[in-house]
């Protein structure tokens, strides 16, 4: 790249037509040298300016030269990547809002010439550049950004009398990019199909070959590589190693697709009609809606049993030693009543205590397994306060990768939908290298640890999630992730390295303690109690003299300085976290790694279930469906049929059973409990949920009621008075829950910022209110386009928008919500649509929505135009 000739000055949005990005500008140049009124808004944010030789100083380093020239390769590639003449404005004729949107669509689909290369085809951007990086300019790598085919939307799309013949078709969004995908694999020299390993990624694969006619192809058919972490290694590795698609895979995908689709398209109609619209059901969704109902009637039900505990306070000892038993009974002594307890307590205050016995014994833990799926969602759920979804969402970025310095654009964590424990040997031996040099030999095993996967239907060819080098260490990776990056990588890269090291080490400490007492009456014995004292303690600690146990010999007199009786209860189980529930989940068998955080999306998406200070709480709507299903779908409703049903489905996938047969054996059943749900089933008008808020209109109280698009405040004197209230669920009748903590402090005073709700949706608010009445709107995490403010979430009467953190000096404004990772082609600002898509603002790149599940697609009553392929 020749120097370039820049003005003087050069102003930040100038920057990015010369292949600056919003990131390489603050990375390598940071601050600006100066600031200007802004020419558009005097009034507005000043524009930052930077000299022209700083400029050029930075761009001969070779590492910014490098991502100059990409970025405009990428702006070429996808403006110039066709030979076809663009005609002229006077010549063209006028188009439009469609013709204009589909030629933006094409545009942005379009692939660069492949002649004489090999194509490479991946599901995302970030693993498409990634992986280029690493292959080579003799590859052309692109992405299927996820399925190309599926089932119809707005009908089953299965022949029920036909075998389960699936009538797949072409997403309308995705046909635009199956032409280009097939243009391209036509001029290739070989065409690779680098999709996920597992099933989906293998149907993904499957559907591409089809979509695109290269299953008809004989004499140089599509090869399909595997990896599970992309780094230069594994990547050539599988480029060595290419194989045919794997048609078990693909028809356990396909089995579990159409039995989501029977169940889904089939039940979600039914419970509109008898429920309330916009209800559904699903396979994995309803099952696990029923774990979280069930354990509410637990909570609900459960009798609290009184107990009673009597501790004493001793004069050597750190702490209290509670009542055990009667000496010679070795069974526990249980309290039931406080008259009992006052009675052991009498006997108990003049008691001459003594050391009976002191054992000590040495206990080693040891460290857990590399993280599965289940584990990661467990771990980020109770540490980092992440959601399923969130979890997955970020170790997606982690996996697909991440630009690291020099390095460029690399992998960081190995595949993140694995049910597995087991380490590439190669892993292992270089964290045992890692932690002799950075911890010394007292930390390492003498031999590697090999860890066990307990899940029975666990896919043992996966790994367990790690980093893909040890070395990498979370903090030399830092200046390049954002802080949820780089705390889901820290959690990742820790539990691997913790699982190779040595046993942890401590001391536990148990001191038996008699307790003689007075005689009741002449001529009786006094009777003996043994109390129990336990301390255990890690190596090494350094704790205070006055906390730890003295040392204690056997026959040495005790001091009591006081003696209390406590009462107790029994407690109800806990409800469900996220984290709590994809345990249940796992261990019941209910789904596979891939659908545990889509799953509980689902059920809180449907107002089924809403968080509450991070517990999962069943909504009378939630319970109402949950209870129906129960009685008219036994067997779709337990657990452990649909633990059944994984299994089956695993058999599909090693080849041990044929699909076909497995959906017979299960739609029989179905189908008769479905004939007597329609016939059966009653209409159910699940409660309003009582609030203490009046109608400001006529006074009568306000109720939650549930409707198609969520719940809404609304007046008992309907239809009187028609007054409603938007409200955000938060805790029960629709008050704010507790606040939740977070991260960010008090710019006024100091003190932990917190989240609270009002009127108008969340917001952050100052823990010290009413003192400090310091506020601000929650951040989307995207920055401004026009002065890189923060971008927040504001409300309105007329519903949420979202504006410049700068107002009033910056006026932007979206009724889209923005997203906070930048556009893969241009850096530009990326907004969701409605049918969660996304789009970027600035070029014309756009990103298909997450596939629906059937029973959201059954619920709309809008059918997608869909063009059929040939099947």
């Amino acid at each position: 790249m020749e120097e370039r000739d820049y003005p003087d000055i050069v102003s930040r949005s100038a920057l990015k037509k010369w292949g600056w990005t919003d990131t390489l500008i603050d990375r390598y140049l940071g601050d600006p040298d100066e600031l200007g009124t802004n020419p558009i808004s005097p009034s507005g944010p000043d524009v930052k300016y930077y000299k022209k030789e700083r400029i050029q100083e930075t761009e001969r380093r070779s590492e910014v030269k490098e991502a100059l020239v990409k970025v405009l390769e990428k702006r070429n590639g996808s403006a110039l990547g066709t030979d076809r003449k663009t005609p002229s404005r006077a010549s063209s004729p006028k188009r439009g809002k469609t013709s204009q949107r589909g030629a933006r669509d094409s545009i942005a689909h379009r692939i660069g010439a492949a002649s004489g290369k090999r194509l490479v085809i991946v599901e995302s951007p970030a693993k498409a550049r990634t992986v280029g990086q690493i292959l080579g300019n003799r590859y052309v790598v692109t992405a299927s950004q996820g399925h190309v085919r599926d089932l119809p939307k707005g009908k089953m799309g299965v022949d029920l009398d036909n075998d389960f013949e699936p009538s797949y078709v072409t997403m309308r969004d995705k046909m635009p990019l199956v032409k280009e995908i097939k243009r391209a694999g036509d001029e290739a020299a070989d065409i690779y199909l680098a999709t996920d390993p597992d099933r989906e990624g293998e149907a993904i694969s499957w559907h591409l070959q089809t979509a695109a006619g290269w299953d008809k192809a004989t004499a140089n058919p599509p090869k399909r590589v595997v990896f599970h972490e992309i780094t230069k290694d594994a990547v050539e590795e599988a480029f060595k190693h290419p194989r045919e698609i794997d048609m078990k895979l693909v028809n356990a995908q396909q089995a579990r697709r159409i039995l989501d689709r029977l169940v889904g398209y089939q039940i979600s109609p039914l419970l509109g009609k008898r429920v309330q619209r916009g209800t559904s059901a699903g396979r994995v969704q309803s099952v696990s809606l029923r774990l979280v109902t069930d354990r509410e009637k637990e909570i609900q039900a459960f009798i609290p049993v009184e107990s009673w505990s009597l501790d004493a306070e001793l004069h050597k000892a750190a702490d209290q030693a509670a009542l055990h038993s009667i000496k010679g009974n070795r069974q526990r002594l249980t309290i039931s009543a406080e008259e009992e307890a006052r009675g052991y307590e009498s006997e108990l205050k003049e008691a001459a205590y003594a050391v009976a016995e002191v054992r000590k014994r040495e206990v080693r833990q040891r460290p857990a397994a590399p993280f599965t799926t289940s584990t990661l969602q467990q771990e980020a759920g109770r540490k980092l306060r992440f959601t399923a979804q969130r979890t997955m969402s970020v170790a997606q970025q982690l996996y697909e990768g991440l630009t690291v310095g020099s390095e460029g654009s690399v992998g960081l964590i190995t595949y993140m939908r694995t049910d597995s424990v087991q380490v590439a040997e190669t892993a292992v031996q270089e964290a045992r290298l890692y932690i002799g040099d950075k911890y010394g030999k007292d930390y390492l095993p003498d031999k590697p640890r090999a860890y066990r996967t307990r899940t029975k239907s666990a896919q043992e060819a996966h790994e367990a999630i790690r980093p893909t080098a040890i070395g990498r260490s979370p903090d030399s990776l830092k200046p390049y992730l954002t802080t949820e990056q780089f705390r889901l990588y820290g959690l990742i890269w820790a539990r691997m390295l913790a699982s190779q090291m040595a046993d942890a080490l401590s001391d536990a400490t148990t001191v038996n303690i008699d307790a003689a007492c007075k005689p009741l009456a002449d001529g009786e014995e006094g009777r003996v109690f043994k109390t129990l004292y336990m301390e255990g303690k890690d190596e090494g600690d350094a704790e205070e003299a006055s906390n730890s146990l003295p040392e204690l010999a056997v026959g040495d007199a005790l001091n009591c300085n006081s003696l209390e009786a406590n009462q107790h209860f029994t407690q109800p189980p806990p409800r469900f976290t996220e984290a709590t529930l994809v345990k249940a989940m796992e261990e019941r068998g209910i789904g596979r790694p891939s659908t545990y955080a889509p799953t509980i999306g689902v059920l809180l998406a449907r107002n089924y279930v809403s968080k509450e200070n991070n517990s999962l709480h069943p909504s009378l709507l939630g319970t109402t469906v949950s209870d129906l299903l129960t009685q008219f779908f036994t067997d779709i409703m337990d657990p452990d049929f649909t633990a059944y049903m994984e299994e089956k489905l695993d058999e599909v996938s090693q080849g041990e059973r044929e699909w076909v047969p497995m959906l017979q054996e299960f739609y029989g059943p179905f189908a008769e409990h479905l004939d007597n749900a329609n016939e059966n089933m009653p209409r159910v008008k699940p409660e309003d949920e009582a609030t203490d808020e009046v109608c400001e209109n006529c006074e009568k109280p306000m109720v939650i009621k549930t409707g198609r698009f969520g719940r809404f405040m609304a007046c008992t004197g309907y239809p009187q008075c028609r007054t409603t209230r938007q409200i955000k669920e938060t805790g029960e009748g629709a008050s704010a829950s507790a606040d939740t903590e977070t991260d960010e402090i008090c710019e006024q005073c100091g003190k932990p910022m917190v989240l609270k709700t009002g009127r108008f949706g969340q917001f952050i608010a100052c823990s010290d209110y009413p003192t400090c009445k310091n506020t601000h709107p929650m951040k989307t995490g995207a920055k401004c386009p026009l002065c890189d403010g923060d971008l927040v979430e504001r409300g309105s009467r007329r519903g949420v928008f979202y504006g410049c953190s700068n107002y009033p000096e910056c006026k932007y404004t979206n009724n889209r919500r923005p997203l906070p990772d930048p556009c893969p082609e241009c850096d530009g600002l990326m907004v969701g649509n409605r049918d969660g898509s996304s789009a970027c603002t600035v070029c014309a790149w756009k990103a298909a929505a997450p596939e629906a599940t059937d029973a959201e697609a059954s619920g709309s009553s809008q059918e997608q135009e869909l063009a059929t392929v040939g099947d």
